[in-house]
């Protein structure tokens, strides 16, 4: 399979649960991966956050295939314009609540 073939069949869903079993070692339904699936499951999760995903996260693989570093201050100003766009905190008095 070529790697445009491997990104048109692969959803967010499918990522992120590819992305939970590197990060945990296990599938979704607890069974431990096998040497092979760790590593073919890493490739595709590089994959996908270098092609598709615009990640906002301090390190992340980029397009060339290359491992970035965002600084202290990228991380900031990035989570900050992403909080102002989406209004996502809700902020409450003591009282309110």
């Amino acid at each position: 399979m070529n790697i445009d073939a491997i990104l048109a069949s692969m959803t967010p869903e499918i990522y992120a649960r590819l992305r939970q079993a590197v990060e945990t070692g296990k599938w979704p339904d607890g069974t431990p991966l096998n040497e092979a699936q760790k590593a073919s499951s890493m490739q595709a999760v590089m994959l996908y956050q270098a092609k598709i995903e615009k990640s906002s996260e301090h390190m992340t693989v980029g397009e060339n295939g290359e491992i970035v570093h965002k600084s202290k201050a990228d991380f900031k100003r990035s989570l900050n314009s992403e909080l102002d766009n989406k209004n996502t905190i809700a902020r409450f008095k003591q009282d309110d609540i």
